[in-house]
């Protein structure tokens, strides 16, 4: 162990903790933690390709902080992207932060070790920013404890000047109530030129010698940015949410997301991180298209990313070749909402197998539409192995896919997947969701039914052409109405009522070569109530911290009982967040922030989702959404 006697001489510099008299080296204290612990590489740092910069010489230090384990974060696309861009700064350092799995947890509170980043080592506390990226709700939990877990006071109104600024981003981001008694600033909308922007701007006022409540002002102004001190929230005398108002006139009332309008001058890197230890997905991922033009009424993600943008096949050739060869992975992702929209898709998928071929290159093609187009493609891919093949009816029967706007027939997956079986394919992936707006007995018989017909095509094809063992899974999670969609104004189906669907469905998926999963009910629940809920539950997700709720995302961690316990001794009621239909005309809590689309259009759509009538891709008809006259540009054929 390594002891250093002058704090002053390393302080910024080298991390350390205090250890009476002297002080030791923070790595040093954490090696002999390691092999105490599941998967020790999480917590090491020095993989390939990570950024290596002398922390003594930066202006800003920027702890990128993802609220879960390593190997999840480490598969995620937007903190390969933002970490790049980041680094490119040359005054700027950014570095990795995850949330401890409980056994490193209970080893760093034990051995009063704090949070630090994987590059240098270095407490989270130390830092100008610790940036979160908020992907799913159930993850809130773990931000408190990681500001827990560095000693940094988890009430924003708590935290003076001496600590580090605490901003958060990610789709989460378009409804941040819940968590605005913890975070300094939201970034809402697309982030690779908005971060950067930040750490600009915040350079130029720490030189200045301004407070923090400066420059937060300062960047209230900003497209894309949300103070949330500088706004006030009302309610009505019966408890529902009444207003949020900005408490300064200086202060804009409405918050229009950053939009990055040319996907191709839009920074990628060039390299990505290479763990030591298995990540959730090892392999290159290719973002060929931002956004979706289909309209699917269930889907946040198909609204909050508008419009669609795609990457040129020029463009992808390039970053597929440069990230192979400083990668060394085996497989290529496709990755975009809707991948088989991908208007090069068939040219993109041959030009990549053949510029990888001698390297034995795979190409997998996630988010696939059953109506996609895919002879050609599925052809190519199957040149170097045959990866998985996942489609999403999302509902049984047709009547329930108008509803919802999926827009496509039965008889195009049946086509689809004969296609596959036929070259060679015999497992198959299929996406059902339950508890969707006007769900009936006969929709839910409808998805067993859907199996029993993907296994028939696959008999249906001579068996010395097919491959042995059918693999078909069926999963369906639960309905989550979400903000900015035709159904945020719609309630969740009860747990009870998903419940009696889940085993409705488990009773009726018994056949050979199909397997049937679902998700947990009492998760889709507390998922249900923060994608929907206000500031009030910021006391509730302080109180769950306190009991001890965390990975509430994992299974054996999550603790139903202690949220419940949590939301009564706050005296709110969950049912009231998640079950609560909402009057189309009532002020909801995310009405400030603005993702271009407007509130009329999504009124239109959830009226036509009442009589089942359907609305054309947005390639073939403009609904007017509102995007083109927000950020004047569109794909589909009225807008240009």
């Amino acid at each position: 162990m390594v002891l250093l006697k002058d704090e002053k001489e390393y302080r910024g510099v080298l991390p350390f903790l205090r250890k009476g008299k002297c002080l030791v080296l923070l790595y040093d204290a954490i090696r002999p933690l390691l092999p105490q612990v599941q998967k020790p590489a999480r917590y090491t740092g020095g993989e390939v390709n990570m950024t290596v910069k002398d922390p003594a010489k930066m202006d800003i230090r920027f702890a990128f902080c993802f609220a879960d384990t390593y190997e999840v974060g480490m598969s995620h696309l937007g903190l390969k992207i933002l970490y790049h861009v980041l680094n490119k700064e040359p005054n700027v350092y950014c570095e990795r932060a995850f949330a401890p799995w409980v056994d490193m947890e209970t080893k760093m509170r034990e051995n009063h070790i704090p949070l630090y980043t994987l590059e240098t080592f270095t407490p989270l506390d130390r830092f100008d920013m610790l940036g979160f990226t908020l992907q799913y709700e159930m993850s809130y939990t773990n931000v408190l404890n990681m500001l827990d877990l560095a000693g940094i006071p988890l009430l924003a109104n708590k935290r003076g000047e001496e600590w580090p600024l605490v901003v958060a981003g990610g789709p989460c981001a378009f409804n941040p109530e819940p968590l605005c008694d913890f975070i300094d600033l939201f970034m809402v909308g697309d982030g690779e030129e908005q971060i950067v922007e930040l750490v600009r701007e915040y350079d130029a006022f720490k030189k200045k010698g301004a407070s923090r409540e400066e420059f937060l002002l300062h960047m209230a102004k900003r497209q894309g940015f949300y103070i949330p001190r500088f706004f006030r929230d009302s309610y009505f005398e019966n408890g529902d949410f009444k207003a949020l108002t900005p408490t300064r006139d200086d202060v804009p009332a409405t918050i229009l997301k950053a939009f990055l309008p040319d996907m191709d001058a839009a920074d990628y890197p060039d390299s990505f991180i290479v763990p030591f230890t298995e990540a959730v997905f090892d392999r290159v991922s290719l973002e060929i298209a931002r956004g979706c033009t289909r309209g699917c009424r269930f889907c946040q993600a198909g609204m909050l990313y508008r419009p669609q943008r795609e990457r040129s096949m020029e463009t992808l050739m390039k970053q597929a070749e440069r990230l192979i060869a400083s990668t060394g992975y085996e497989e290529i992702s496709l990755s975009a909402l809707s991948t088989g929209d991908y208007s090069c898709l068939p040219q993109l998928v041959r030009g990549l197998m053949e510029q990888h071929k001698k390297d034995r290159v795979s190409v997998s093609l996630p988010s696939l539409r059953i109506d996609s187009v895919l002879g050609e493609t599925l052809e190519e891919t199957r040149q170097v192995k045959k990866t998985s093949l996942t489609f999403a009816p999302e509902a049984g029967s047709q009547r329930l896919r108008d509803v919802i706007n999926k827009g496509v027939q039965e008889q195009q997956l049946l086509d689809n997947v004969r296609d596959a079986f036929e070259k060679g394919w015999n497992g198959v992936k299929l996406y059902f969701m339950i508890g969707l707006p006007t769900e009936t007995e006969e929709d839910l018989l409808g998805i067993p039914a859907l199996a029993k017909k993907v296994t028939e095509q696959y008999y249906a094809v001579p068996k010395e052409q097919r491959q042995k063992g059918l693999r078909v899974t069926c999963s369906a999670s639960s309905f989550v109405p979400k903000p900015f969609t035709p159904f945020q104004w719609e309630p969740q189906n009860s747990i009870d009522q998903l419940m009696d669907k889940q085993r409705f469905l488990r009773e009726n998926f018994r056949m050979r070569g199909v397997e049937f999963n679902w998700h947990e009910p009492h998760l889709s629940f507390l998922e249900a109530a923060f994608a929907r809920g206000d500031r009030r539950l910021g006391r509730v997700l302080l109180r769950a911290h306190e009991l001890g709720c965390r990975f509430d995302g994992w299974n054996d961690c999550f603790r139903f009982d202690l949220w419940m316990q949590a939301f009564a001794d706050c005296d709110i009621r969950c049912e009231d967040y998640a079950y609560k239909r909402y009057d189309l005309d009532a002020p909801l809590p995310w009405d400030h922030i603005s993702c271009g689309v407007s509130k009329e259009f999504l009124k239109r759509e959830w009226h036509k989702a009442e009589k089942g009538e359907l609305s054309p891709d947005c390639r073939q008809h403009c609904h007017g959404c509102g995007i083109r006259a927000t950020f004047g540009k569109g794909v589909c054929r009225t807008c240009g």
